[in-house]
């Protein structure tokens, strides 16, 4: 009992520093003005959700304090906040149904779902922003459809999704190792 808490707390860390460490250092960078998008920056908040409920929401938590320890502004702080929505629902789905991941159309329907909770989750966010007068003036000239809609919310979609499949393949690598399976079987 007390080696699953010492593994979930060991797994949960390594995510949450992966999941700070590659926003802030991948070269990888799609900037479509005034937004911009990491590649990869959600993966290890996918591979927790693929892991237990419990490690999602920990590691989706933990990066959000990242972002405001890191000194990152307030808005990008929420927006990581935000995926403390998408990994719990996804990860609790996984739980239930964990043969999702075993069926790539199942798994490419199960990413578009996430990728829209994620999508709605921040533009809510953004548009609070966007209302409020606190956004950087590309978002104004641009107008709310384009710069709120189209690139933050269609935009986090495609980025979910693109992070998901990238998150899939490293899933399943590690769970094909019958010594990550077994640890990670203990875990849920």
């Amino acid at each position: 009992m007390k080696t699953s808490k010492v593994h979930k707390l060991t797994i949960a860390a390594l995510l949450v520093a992966v999941g700070i460490l590659i926003p802030m250092i991948s070269p990888i960078k799609i900037v479509l003005e005034p937004a911009s998008f990491t590649l990869a920056s959600h993966v290890s908040i996918f591979i927790a959700m693929f892991i237990s409920p419990i490690i999602a929401i920990t590691v989706a938590l933990g990066t959000a304090v990242g972002f405001l320890l890191g000194g990152f502004p307030i808005i990008i702080t929420l927006r990581a906040l935000t995926h403390v929505v998408f990994a719990g629902v996804g990860s609790y789905i996984l739980l239930k149904k964990p043969e999702i991941l075993q069926s790539a159309v199942k798994t490419q329907l199960f990413s578009l779902f996430i990728g829209f909770l994620h999508a709605v989750c921040e533009v809510i966010v953004v548009s609070a922003f966007y209302f409020g007068g606190e956004m950087t003036t590309a978002y104004y000239v641009q107008g709310f459809l384009q710069s709120v809609f189209l690139l933050v919310g269609v935009g986090t979609i495609i980025h979910s999704m693109i992070d998901f499949m990238l998150a899939h393949i490293v899933w399943k690598a590690l769970i094909s190792r019958k010594t990550f399976a077994a640890t990670v079987a203990k875990l849920k």
